[in-house]
């Protein structure tokens, strides 16, 4: 009996030694030699940055892990395995930091890498005015200023604004602004402006507008847009986007603009492109429109594009909806001198299409 005592007590004694023996061996360090590699779906010698999905494939490899977190497009994802796949839907070609974190009961060690992909994603049609309907345009989508304003808005012009058949109508699917001389509530010349305030406004995206210029020395048609707060905060503070200006007095040359609490009134964020034909035949204004950037084309050909390196509220007042207005001044700080022998202009709208 007194062997078998003796016996247990030493096994147990040996269990003791040995356990003690297995928690010396125990990595008690923090996870380390933390890496994570991507892999951009669809690379190659004609699409280096992948094939427009936005699928990109990780791998992250660490020592002593037990699992990870990773901070990726401002999106916190935690994992227990070491792959994972994730789909970046910004569209074009943007460049994200990818931090990964390994973790274990000791703590975390952070890693990084920076990766770059191309997003091609369709825009979708979100409103449109296709002016199918003859007669005055379709009061759900447009309204108008009325009046000449403060001295015509700030810019000396000569007309007076009304919301006459004789001034905006649309016939046989196309909106025409007409211009004409003639007395009318003190002014020498009507004509129209019309705008989607409160019943249409939108941040981001793309507009497509296919017109036809009028034209006549003192002309100054204009599709653009204004900030939607410009009642709250006024203008500049609102922001504008001159998607088109053209003066008849300087043919064949259209503008576009942006005007800001930075660079107003005489802007200088602003580019002239030549044009052929512009009071003959219909061309598509467009502006593209990304928390980026503001890009300006015509005919689907990109001319100047807006991409202030600081932005803030003096020069990116443009992360907030705008509307859209079309119209046809006479005079004024564009339209320069009228020609005395003007008599009317039209300013034709084929559509306006929006897209995001």
């Amino acid at each position: 009996m007194k062997s078998i005592s003796c016996t247990l007590i030493l096994c147990i004694l040996l269990l003791s030694c040995n356990s003690n023996a297995n928690e010396t061996e125990i990595d008690t360090s923090k996870p380390s030699n933390v890496t994570i590699t991507s892999e951009v779906i669809g690379v190659s010698s004609t699409t280096p940055d992948g094939d427009g999905t936005g699928s990109v494939n990780f791998i992250i490899k660490a020592t002593n892990a037990s699992h990870y977190k990773v901070l990726i497009n401002n999106e916190t994802i935690t994992l227990t395995e070491n792959t994972f796949n994730y789909t970046f839907t910004k569209n074009g070609t943007n460049t994200y930091t990818v931090i990964v974190s390994a973790y274990n009961a000791n703590g975390f060690t952070s890693t990084s890498q920076v990766v770059k992909v191309y997003v091609h994603k369709e825009l979708e049609l979100v409103w449109q005015d296709e002016f199918d309907q003859d007669g005055a345009p379709n009061p759900s989508k447009w309204g108008y200023n009325i009046g000449n304003g403060d001295n015509g808005w700030g810019n000396g012009e000569s007309q007076y604004y009304t919301d006459r058949l004789e001034n905006a109508s649309v016939e046989n699917g196309v909106l025409k602004i007409f211009t004409k001389k003639e007395a009318y509530q003190g002014f020498n010349y009507t004509s129209a402006r019309l705008l989607t305030a409160n019943k249409f406004d939108f941040t981001y995206g793309r507009i497509d507008i296919r017109a036809k210029l009028p034209s006549g020395a003192g002309v100054w048609p204009a599709i653009w847009m204004l900030g939607s707060s410009i009642g709250t905060i006024g203008w500049p503070a609102c922001g504008e986007i001159d998607i088109m200006e053209y003066s008849g007095n300087h043919p064949n040359k259209v503008q576009s603009a942006l005007h800001t609490t930075a660079s107003s009134g005489n802007t200088i964020n602003y580019k002239a492109v030549a044009i052929a034909n512009e009071t003959t035949e219909f061309h598509i204004y467009s502006m593209l429109w990304t928390e980026e950037s503001i890009v300006f084309l015509l005919d689907d050909v990109a001319y100047y594009t807006y991409n202030p390196s600081i932005k803030n509220e003096q020069t990116w007042p443009f992360k907030n909806k705008q509307f859209i207005i079309l119209n046809t001044a006479m005079g004024g700080a564009l339209g320069g001198a009228i020609s005395p022998d003007f008599t009317m202009a039209t300013f034709e709208i084929d559509y306006v299409r929006v897209y995001k």
